[in-house]
């Protein structure tokens, strides 16, 4: 390593945030990335450790203790090179991953872990300004004909490796612009959408036609805007009509059906799915007119789920300007340090504070909603009750009962399953958990039981991370090439 005892003399640095009072006036990322003197101070904490857990850590096994070698010695070209050659995507991945990675860092066992995510993210924010990121035209084109459904991380990153291995590749995607939850479930102040825009861009230039507001089903399921199914989509084209066209098809839509709270009272005005909420408030901030867009201005929001997808809430409620804001989680407090000679190299239980939450929020754990109450039909509050997980199962706490104002309440207890309308046009056989029945064996990997019919990312792993769905689109193109070829050079 460029120098042995870092590890010894440098403690770890973290990336800024701009004051809460100057990022709540908009929708822009307000991340300050480590500086070069940082990068090179966090790349020399790297340990020449012998077995990098943090690259098995990694999802898309980026060779981390390589690149942070070449930070710390300034060249940053290469830095990028590495880096590239494993993740299609690093200026997502370094905005909003939770950096798996660092917590298998060995110099996590008993210290503070390098700062791989802030190296990451310093060294594609570089690449960008420096104009290393090219379109990677193959040397060949192999007359091979490739669909890919649903333009999220995954579906992205297979394209692009298609694209690169010679294949003419479509990218169908149901809503107007391509991303998928990556761009209509992440709000712009984690990760603003140029990012999206100028890597389609770069698709197009390798290759890769880009066909929006298409949704692949069957044709029974309508269309418009208002459809559940459909969302944007202006254009249906059947499972028949692909698998007509193209020699192979792969599915990489994400997990969109959310989990709902069927207690009493749910039917009342202002209880909303929180894939109802941030969307909306995406497509405003792209320059789209909604009508009735749903705001929490001045209103009291409750947001039940305690993960990523609620902290988002919480931070687009600030934004809108909420009177409060309280987010419940029906798992008990964890603890604020993790028991790392327990549970090391894995992801860690512990108390995680989200800068949406700094910004205001009030966060109540081992709680449960008994029923929404309202007036006029619409939510006023909810009825609640501590739990404690006995037995296997969540019990109520006796007298602890207690109720809640709310005017609007955000539904964020994750996702069960992909849309069952595709892969039950497809004939698609799904798993206990409504996904789709795909292996990632070395033989027949992402492929499904219907003909020429692929899977990876949400799709068939389920609700995951950013990373997961960019590791199984690179994967499934090398079964995909494979599967087409006989053979493939692609990286697995």
């Amino acid at each position: 390593m460029g120098k042995i005892t870092g590890f010894m003399e440098y403690e770890r640095v973290e990336e800024g945030y701009l004051p809460v009072a100057e990022r709540l006036k908009n929708y822009k990322e307000f991340v300050i990335g480590v500086d070069d003197a940082q990068a090179k101070v966090q790349a020399a904490r790297c340990m020449d450790c012998g077995t990098p857990f943090c690259n098995n850590g990694c999802p898309v096994n980026n060779i981390i203790p390589d690149f942070n070698d070449l930070v710390y010695r300034a060249d940053w070209k290469n830095a990028f090179a590495v880096l590239n050659s494993t993740n299609n995507f690093p200026e997502f991945t370094g905005r909003i991953c939770p950096a798996p990675c660092e917590a298998a860092c060995t110099l996590n066992f008993n210290n503070d872990a390098v700062g791989i995510k802030s190296i990451e993210h310093a060294i594609i924010d570089r690449a960008w300004e420096h104009g290393w990121v090219q379109p990677q035209l193959p040397k060949h084109k192999t007359g091979k004909k490739v669909a890919v459904v649903g333009s999220g991380p995954a579906g992205m990153a297979a394209a692009q490796q298609l694209a690169r291995a010679g294949h003419d590749v479509t990218l169908f995607e149901k809503n107007d612009r391509i991303g998928g939850l990556l761009r209509y479930g992440i709000p712009d102040f984690k990760m603003e959408k140029s990012h999206i825009d100028r890597r389609a861009k770069q698709l197009e230039a390798e290759g890769v036609t880009i066909r929006t507001g298409v949704f692949v089903g069957a044709a029974k399921d309508g269309l418009g805007k208002d459809s559940k199914v459909t969302n944007w989509a202006k254009e249906t084209i059947t499972p028949e009509q692909l698998q007509a066209q193209f020699d192979a098809v792969l599915l990489t839509g994400g997990a969109e059906q959310s989990r709902d709270l069927p207690v009493p009272g749910r039917d009342l005005d202002g209880i909303h799915f929180a894939m109802e909420f941030l969307p909306q408030q995406n497509k405003v901030n792209a320059g789209d007119k909604l009508k009735g867009q749903l705001r929490a201005d001045g209103k009291h929001v409750i947001v039940i789920g305690g993960g990523d997808t609620g902290s988002d809430c919480v931070g687009t409620s600030n934004r809108h300007g909420a009177k409060s804001v309280t987010q419940f989680e029906v798992m008990p407090m964890p603890p604020e340090e993790e028991n790392k000679p327990l549970v090391w190299p894995y992801w860690p239980l512990k108390l995680r504070t989200s800068s949406s939450h700094e910004e205001g929020c009030t966060r109540e754990f081992a709680i449960s909603t008994k029923e929404f109450v309202g007036k006029g039909g619409k939510v006023t509050g909810l009825k609640t009750v501590q739990v404690e997980f006995k037995d296997g199962k969540f019990v109520e706490v006796p007298g602890t009962e207690k109720e809640y104002k709310a005017d609007l309440v955000l539904l964020a207890m994750g996702f069960v399953s992909p849309v069952a309308a595709v892969l039950d046009a497809f004939g698609v056989e799904k798993d206990a958990r409504g996904n789709a029945r795909a292996s990632t064996d070395f033989t027949g990997g992402y492929a499904t039981n219907a003909p020429k019919v692929f899977a990876a990312g949400d799709m068939r792993r389920g609700q995951s991370l950013v990373v997961w769905a960019i590791r199984e689109g690179r994967q499934a193109a090398r079964a995909i090439d494979e599967f087409l070829m006989g053979a493939s050079d692609l990286p697995r």
